[in-house]
């Protein structure tokens, strides 16, 4: 028997509204991230980008459990020296709630061509509205 591969020219893409209020901010993530990645389907390819679009709505109103908001801190670094820029997690949640989570399920993704492609289907709203209601996106419970 032979194992079964996804072609390309196969892949069926829906559209999932997830609700990030309430819930923290990497568990909504690594949801999004699996989403994204077509890991949810049964017929999921390693090799092929057979994953979904995904909309979070409420990103503001994320959560960090524990001391997180300020232990954790997002680091970049320009390559030159003396390069390296903080910002602390209290300081990103409360000026850009939807960068943070665009950061969370970036690192969650491959650093592969397929996982570029898959965060160019990622949509993040800081609030309740969303501008994708032409897709019909459907409620994704979890």
């Amino acid at each position: 028997m032979s194992s079964y591969m996804q072609k390309p020219a196969d892949v069926e893409r829906k559209w999932y509204l997830i609700d990030a209020a309430g819930r923290p901010l990497g568990r909504t993530a690594t949801m999004v991230a699996t989403l994204l990645r077509g890991k949810h389907k049964p017929t999921y390819t390693p090799h092929v980008d057979g994953g979904d679009h995904v909309i979070v709505i409420n990103c503001a109103d994320a959560v960090l459990t524990g001391n997180k908001l300020d232990q954790k801190f997002y680091r970049r670094h320009s390559g030159w020296v003396g390069g390296l820029k903080e910002v602390k997690y209290r300081d990103l949640m409360n000026n850009t709630p939807d960068r943070a989570m665009m950061l969370a399920v970036k690192g969650m993704l491959p650093n592969t061509t397929n996982g570029r492609k898959a965060l160019t289907r990622l949509r993040v709203y800081r609030g309740p509205e969303h501008k994708n209601a032409a897709q019909q996106p459907e409620v994704y419970e979890w």
